[in-house]
């Protein structure tokens, strides 16, 4: 399980590669086992999320902000 602050440490690259490596991990639930652990597939799925939060505040943060007038 990666923590948030683990998280925002990571670059870009290593996030798009964590989001990878999780959806794999899911599709392989989804399809392989048939759902044995579900602890480790609600995980997956946070872990998921997380990332893509960070991901999508990064690019919040980094875009023009338009200022109103």
């Amino acid at each position: 399980m990666a923590k948030m602050n683990e998280i925002k440490k990571m670059k870009d690259t290593e996030l798009a590669s964590l989001i990878k490596d999780k959806r794999e991990v899911l599709r392989n639930f989804r399809f392989g086992t048939g759902g044995k652990d579900v602890g480790a597939m609600r995980e997956a799925r946070k872990d998921v999320a997380r990332s893509l939060t960070e991901l999508k505040t990064r690019t919040l943060d980094t875009s023009p902000k338009a200022e109103a007038e």
